[in-house]
């Protein structure tokens, strides 16, 4: 499979556990860059999530740090939004 150089997709499965059994709540799809490095092994880049980048020194090491990398960038600790009746949540797809 020849994808370097080019934009991959890598899946992040996000779990929720709220009670005896895990549940996977959403499926986010995410293009990464992969490179070559030039001391070997690679490294890739996610374009989506400025700053979030990492290695490898075989393409399996890289794409298991690429789903921790991802999901350290993206889990931040933020306090759960307050709702008034007349607030609406909406869920668009871009």
């Amino acid at each position: 499979m020849e994808i370097l150089g080019r934009a991959a997709r890598t899946q992040v499965k996000w779990i929720k556990v709220t009670g005896d059994e895990p549940e996977i709540e959403d499926v986010v799809k995410i293009k990464v860059v992969i490179h070559e490095a030039e001391e070997g092994g690679y490294w890739a880049e996610v374009p989506a999530i400025p700053g979030c980048a990492t290695q490898g020194e075989t393409f399996e090491e890289l794409l298991s740090n690429l789903y921790e990398a991802v999901e350290g960038c993206l889990s931040v600790d933020v306090e759960q939004p307050k709702f008034t009746g007349s607030d609406r949540v909406v869920e668009i797809v871009v």
